[in-house]
């Protein structure tokens, strides 16, 4: 064992099965394989959070909270990590500051160990009410950094908000490369911009869509990275994380070895297997996504961001305009102050790219989302915008330079009465804060359920039980 291993967070129960299948995993195929998993000696398992909340409850009929529970019965000696979106928690809006701190009282009350927190525009004031209520519920606060590239994006820009990072109380800090943009060199010397910033622990996040993922890591530990995100093989590589026993190989026999056993992993390997075989024989994990995506280095987009975009343009029968879209992306990227390309930004960059290539006038339309980014309601960009585009966009609307979750009052009071007819535990308050139909929905599944009807014969129609 080396005086300097690099630790490994594992991703098969979140992120690795989130980007191959949709976060289709059921919990019971978690379930056999925790006890071995747990002998490892990874530095934590993530395994919550992301898209699997919503996951559960809309497409698995699973309540996220006891799969959470499940998973920390069986994970005895590892930690446990969970990804959360600041102020937006697992959802897609602003939170009131009471739901964001008991949203994290009660995932740590679960079974969290570590709470990855990021935001889309690397506005830090929008993880500071996460980031105290997981210090002061005795979790592991770990900001992520949303990577990417452009002017401002600085190595400057990158050591002055590490030190932001640890003046706030953070345990460590995760540099977060969504997209698979961050190539092997740039990695090396951003890790050491890192580490001679802060001298808190440094987590590095990517996905294997470009390529260039193990070697990324390769050079980043060779730049003293304390902990890399690898995802076990049968479910690695393409838009997931680059493989752990590769890793592990990789740096078997050197300083940075790891010293977790390849027979112990091949265990794990062995068990999700058929699983994979039996997703890419139902069409659930399709070959697309295993390859190497060359556009994301040519255009710096996300996979997601671009699957989004092709559709969009599928829709409106203008399929060969994809070309003038991926070129207007920087532009429209430019115009709204630089933002990372991560959701919901990503989104809210690419629909917009969209609408101003098929309008044949940019701007033209603006949606909702666009207005509010502008606005300032999702947080504060690096650069400023172009003054001309707010202008267009917003007319006479007002901007705000708060933080957003200033204009926002109290709201778990409101949200506890409206679940009353539902709750069975005090953890349904939050299912129904973030997804409220949908978690109904589940509640009347759930209930359904508990009274023995027969869910494959249910009549569906009024949507009460979606089976």
């Amino acid at each position: 064992m080396s005086k300097n291993p690099v630790k490994i967070t594992e991703t098969i129960l979140r992120d690795a099965h989130q980007s191959l299948i949709a976060t289709r995993m059921p919990t019971e195929e978690m379930l056999p394989i925790i006890g071995k998993m747990d002998e490892i000696g990874y530095n934590s398992v993530e395994c919550w959070g992301g898209a699997t909340f919503d996951s559960c409850l809309r497409f698995l009929k699973e309540d996220p909270w006891d799969r959470l529970r499940k998973l920390r019965d069986g994970f005895k000696k590892t930690k446990l990590q969970m990804l959360l979106r600041g102020q937006n928690l697992l959802g897609y809006i602003n939170y009131p500051d009471d739901v964001v701190e008991y949203f994290v009282e009660k995932s740590i009350a679960n079974g969290i160990d570590i709470i990855r927190i990021f935001d889309c525009l690397n506005d830090l004031r929008n993880l500071e009410t996460a980031v105290r209520a997981t210090k002061r519920e005795g979790g592991h606060a770990q900001i992520a950094l949303a990577y990417t590239l452009g002017e401002a994006y600085t190595d400057e820009y990158w050591a002055d908000i590490a030190k932001r990072i640890e003046d706030m109380g953070a345990d460590s800090i995760c540099i977060k490369d969504m997209s698979g943009l961050l190539l092997p060199y740039p990695a090396e010397k951003l890790v050491r911009t890192l580490k001679a910033s802060t001298s808190l622990p440094i987590d590095l996040h990517t996905h294997y869509t470009s390529g260039c993922g193990s070697m990324t890591y390769l050079k980043a530990v060779e730049a003293g990275v304390d902990i890399i995100d690898c995802a076990i093989s049968p479910f690695a590589l393409g838009t997931s994380q680059p493989a752990t026993e590769v890793m592990v190989g990789a740096l078997e026999g050197t300083d940075r070895d790891t010293g977790l056993s390849q027979t112990a992993l091949k265990e794990i390997a062995d068990y999700f297997t058929p699983y994979r075989d039996q997703c890419l024989e139902s069409g659930l994990l399709s070959t697309k996504v295993l390859g190497v995506n060359i556009r994301t280095l040519l255009y710096q987009v996300p996979g997601g961001m671009l699957s989004n975009m092709v559709s969009q343009l599928a829709e409106q029968g203008a399929a060969d305009k994809l070309t003038d879209v991926l070129e207007e992306v920087p532009r429209v990227r430019k115009d709204l102050g630089e933002p990372p390309l991560v959701t919901p930004s990503s989104q809210i960059v690419g629909t917009q790219a969209v609408l101003n290539v098929l309008m044949g006038e940019r701007y033209k339309i603006a949606p909702m989302q666009t207005k509010d980014l502008v606005a300032g309601k999702y947080g504060q960009t690096l650069l400023p915008m172009n003054p001309d585009v707010v202008k267009k966009v917003l007319g006479d609307g007002e901007r705000i330079t708060c933080r957003p979750a200033d204009l926002i009052g109290p709201g778990l009071a409101k949200y506890e009465s409206e679940v009353a007819p539902w709750k069975q535990q005090d953890e349904d308050v939050l299912s129904y804060a973030l997804f409220p139909q949908v978690a109904v929905d589940y509640f009347k599944y759930r209930m359904a359920q508990q009274e023995g009807v027969d869910l494959t014969k249910a009549d569906t129609a009024d949507g009460a039980y979606p089976v």
